[in-house]
């Protein structure tokens, strides 16, 4: 047990420290959501609209932008030392997207300190099922961002695919718009986008009224999306002939 509890640990340490020398990083992930909100909430005069959208936004940043050390690490040769070692590999995911998530979530946590400015009042014991629930988003987007990061070669591919794959998918998940108002094909891709669950849970815990869909089937696709990307992360890096270490 000690064998697969130390390695994860540690990743999940690592990640940590790694942050904590590059501190210009809270800027920049919460900054950008934080402006974003404030210009489309002002404008149209509800920020509480566009709260939980600009908080999974924000979550969402820090969870792919951490994911970017797996490419660094690759080219660095760290990633290599750690897939040869002797630890399990489901150790060295779990860490790393132990490590991510937790700093997702800490950011999602500075920015649920704006929700007074959206008007969004949080009872004391309201604030343990959204912390809970901004833990659970990212570890989820950690997952994805892991998925992603794991082939890619250099990080502006990796840009470029959050670019085109994630911020279309922010955009149709509920974050500008509700799904009662969406029309046609875009109804269609906002059912099946996970991440309009993700927005739809934390409408919920936040007390947003005429939230959808509803509370527990966000809550199970949400907590189903996450198992299913740690699965995935677990079956391509226990993959003997992988990119990563070719």
């Amino acid at each position: 047990m000690n064998s697969w509890i130390l390695p994860a640990a540690t990743l999940w340490q690592r990640e940590l420290v790694r942050f904590w020398r590059q501190k210009s990083r809270v800027l920049g992930v919460v900054a950008s959501p934080l402006v974003f909100w404030l210009l489309i909430g002002s404008g149209s005069n509800d920020l509480a609209r566009y709260y939980s959208g600009a908080l999974v936004l924000t979550v969402m940043f820090s969870a792919i932008f951490s994911t970017i050390s797996i490419i660094e690490d690759r080219r660095e040769g760290f990633l290599l030392s750690m897939l040869v070692s002797p630890a399990p590999r489901t150790s060295l995911v779990l860490g790393k997207i132990l490590g991510s998530a937790t700093l997702a979530w800490l950011q999602g946590l500075i920015f649920l300190c704006f929700a007074p400015l959206a008007g969004v009042r949080i009872a004391p014991l309201d604030l343990i099922p959204v912390a809970l629930a901004i833990l659970l988003i990212s570890f989820t987007l950690t997952g994805l961002g892991f998925v992603i990061a794991w082939r890619m070669e250099s990080t502006a591919g990796f840009h470029g695919i959050m670019n085109l794959l994630l911020v279309p998918m922010w955009m149709v998940s509920g974050s500008l718009f509700p799904m009662a108002t969406a029309h046609g094909w875009v109804r269609v891709l906002m059912r099946v986008n996970p991440l309009t669950y993700s927005i739809s849970l934390m409408n919920h815990t936040l007390g947003m009224p005429n939230s959808q869909p509803g509370a527990l089937e966000s809550l199970l696709v949400t907590a189903a999306f996450g198992l299913v990307l740690l699965a995935a992360c677990g079956i391509m890096a226990a993959q003997k002939s992988t990119h990563s270490t070719a």
